[in-house]
Order: structure tokens, then C-alpha cells, then sequence
């Protein structure tokens, strides 16, 4: 019997909606959108494919035209682009699953081709470690403010698409990480200042978003919001900061919290003398006020009930789905030998997966997907796609 998994029963939020389940897929950067950030067929087939689990919160939709952070990106920033969002929530919804949608601006975390010329923009004009020469210029209080009126009517649209709830990106140094960063927000106004005061961008958009919710969605709809613990940036965000602001947002209108972490049993890569998880630290914050998300290295059932067990209230994939989009059913119907955990270069198409994706996949994640074959997959990145791998 399938509920001998802890993942397997369903979930309830305390506002009411219910998963099937209690795997989540996490974000995938798909850059499969068009160039002006509307929804592809291939996005909608990815996602169909891999309804089932409990919820699937789809990858960064910018909410502006100056948030975007990469080509191929989605965009929830006009009206013209809910019928398309809604063809994602209403693939998601098809075996189940409920849709999420993560709604975020890149600020500096992008670049002046990417935005066509226009420089980026961010708390304070810092250049990001990985970029010197790319340094944005800093938000007016004015720009602050329709910043986060953006986010509200991005959760509007994605009300209006169909979603059950929107993710508020505040990880992976986007703009509201660059905000309570003391990298990045050297800010002397109310937007900057000492840790809990570069919580009040955060907190502005979360009110934000809550007031568009309570306004135009059912109860159900979630809020949530993604963090990531530590920055390696010197002055950076440290998990110290970070359970302070974990305590204030399990106190904040949200309805989950989402750990962004590559392995979810990460211990701190700044502070090499404790050896206690991020994530038993964020869980003990936290004390059962807000559920949390963990991601990272999550593949077998196991792992997944392991999670829960020691705390997590729902766990997330993201490469583990891309390599296996009948995850959750092969262990429903007990056909857990067939999962798979390598990916096969030429099975990519067979999987769904969009071009955007297979070109990231095949460079800056390389090592990470376990493909079955690095000869072929270095053949393919070197010549690209050819008849039988893809088009």
C-alpha cells in the first residue's frame, strides 16, 4: 500500500486547501517563454507531464519589464499574458496537482543586454561579486513603492489565470534578497538600516500580496515565500540573519516558508564549526508556526519521507522530476524499480523537457543531472542537437 509513505497522505494548509500529497515540485528554470515572456506549448506539455504531485510552484514569472533577469523568461507583468498562465495552471490542475505560482524581480541580478540597454536596478548601487562592472543603480522611494504595487497585480493576474496560490521569491540574491542583504542594501531610509530593517521591502510585498489575495482570491489561496539561509558575499547574509528573519515571517500573513538549498542536510558554508543542518535550525525557529519546504537532494522515496520525519512538512523536487515526470505515479502503482535517477541525453524530447532547459541542462547542470552517458552528452553539447536527439 502506497500510504505506508508518510509523503504519500495528503496535506492540509491551515487556510483550508489540500494536496493530495505532500510532494511538491520545486521551481525549474525552464527559459523556454517567448521572447516577451508568454507562456510556449512546450512549458504547458512540461508541466502536464508532470501533474500528480501534491503541487508544482512554476519557475520566476517576472512581474516588470526591468525584473527580468534572464531570456526565455516568464512574465506575469501585462494582462495579455493570463490566458497563457492560465494554460500552465490548467495543465498543472489536470492529474490534480495544485499550481503556484512564483512571482519575482531579477534587480541586479540581470544585465543591461537582457534588459536591451536600460541598467539594472537594485536596493543600493552595488555591484554583484560576479559582475563588477554591472552596477545598478539605486530604486527611488517612489520606484520601491510601485515595485511592490507590481507584485500585487502579479498575484492578481495569476488569481485570474487560475493558480492556487503565488510563491514570493525572496532567494538566489533576486531583488529581495538584495534587500536585506548587507551586500547589497547600504540604504540609510526605511528601506535599509540594521537586519530587521532590510525586512521591510519583504514585509511591504508580502502585506502587498496579502491585501490583493484577501481581496480577489478564496481564502485557500496561498501566499508563500522562498529564502535563501547564507550568502558568501563579504559583508553577506549569514543563517544568523536568517533565522531572525524566519522568525519575523513565520509571524508574517504567509501561508508556507521554502528553504532554497542544493541539499537540504547542508550545514553552514560560512560557519564550518557547527555542524547542525540549516534546516534543523530554521525548523526549530520556526516552532510549528509556518510549515517549511525542503528541497535539495531529495531523489528516492526515502529521502522524501526522511525529510518529513525529521520535520519538514512538505518536500520538493526539481531534478529528480525533470528526470522523472511519473514519479509520483510509478510509486503509487508500486513500480518504484523503474524510477528513474540517471537521465539519458536522448531521452530528453521523450521527457518533455524544453529546449531552453535541455541547452541549461546539458552546460550549467551538467554534473548535477546524473546523465547516463557523458560521452553522448558532451557530444551533444558540442554539436548540438541533431535528427533523433531533438529539435
Amino acid at each position: 500500500m502506497t500510504n505506508r509513505y508518510e509523503f504519500m497522505k495528503p496535506y492540509k494548509f491551515a487556510n483550508g486547501l489540500k494536496l493530495q500529497n505532500k510532494i511538491v515540485m520545486a521551481p525549474v528554470t525552464l527559459q523556454s517563454s517567448f521572447f516577451d515572456g508568454a507562456v510556449s506549448d512546450d512549458e504547458v506539455k512540461f508541466y502536464r507531464m508532470r501533474s500528480g504531485v501534491g503541487m508544482i510552484i512554476v519557475e520566476v514569472a517576472n512581474i516588470n519589464e526591468a525584473g527580468k533577469g534572464f531570456e526565455g523568461e516568464l512574465s506575469v507583468a501585462d494582462d495579455r499574458f493570463i490566458p497563457g498562465l492560465g494554460k500552465i495552471a490548467n495543465a498543472i490542475h489536470s492529474k490534480g496537482s495544485k499550481a503556484v505560482l512564483q512571482i519575482f524581480d531579477a534587480g541586479r541580478k540581470t544585465s543591461r543586454k537582457i534588459l536591451r540597454g536600460v541598467q539594472p536596478r537594485s536596493a543600493s548601487a552595488v555591484a554583484p561579486h560576479r559582475d563588477l562592472k554591472n552596477v545598478p543603480r539605486e530604486l527611488t522611494d517612489t520606484e520601491i513603492e510601485q515595485v511592490i504595487a507590481d507584485f500585487g497585480a502579479a498575484t492578481l493576474r495569476a488569481i485570474r489565470a487560475g493558480f492556487d496560490g503565488v510563491e514570493i521569491h525572496g532567494a538566489n540574491t533576486y531583488l529581495i534578497q538584495q534587500f536585506f542583504s548587507p551586500h547589497s542594501n547600504h540604504r540609510r531610509d526605511r528601506w535599509g538600516g540594521n537586519v530587521y530593517q532590510r525586512m521591510n521591502f519583504a514585509k511591504a510585498v508580502i502585506a502587498e500580496v496579502r491585501r490583493v489575495a484577501n481581496e480577489n482570491a478564496p481564502s485557500s489561496f496561498l501566499v508563500g515565500y522562498r529564502f535563501s539561509p547564507e550568502e558568501l558575499s563579504k559583508p553577506g547574509i549569514t543563517i544568523a540573519d536568517t533565522l531572525k528573519l524566519v522568525d519575523v515571517l513565520s509571524d508574517e500573513p504567509i501561508d508556507y516558508l521554502h528553504s532554497s538549498m542544493g541539499n537540504r542536510k547542508r550545514t553552514s558554508l560560512v560557519d564550518k564549526s557547527n555542524l547542525e543542518t540549516l534546516n534543523s535550525r530554521i525548523l526549530k525557529t520556526i516552532n510549528n508556526r509556518k510549515p517549511l519546504i525542503e528541497v535539495g537532494n531529495i531523489l528516492s522515496p526515502q529521502d522524501a519521507d526522511e525529510a518529513l520525519h525529521e520535520g519538514a512538512s512538505l518536500v520538493a523536487m526539481g531534478r529528480e522530476l525533470i528526470r522523472e515526470p511519473n514519479w509520483i505515479a510509478k510509486v503509487k502503482t508500486h513500480d518504484e524499480k523503474s524510477i528513474r535517477y540517471t537521465l539519458s541525453p536522448v531521452d530528453m524530447d521523450l521527457l518533455g523537457l524544453p529546449g531552453g532547459l535541455q541547452q541549461e541542462l546539458r552546460t550549467g547542470f551538467l554534473n548535477a543531472m546524473n546523465f547516463t552517458d557523458q560521452e553522448t552528452s558532451d557530444f551533444l553539447d558540442k554539436f548540438g542537437q541533431m535528427e533523433g536527439f531533438g529539435g
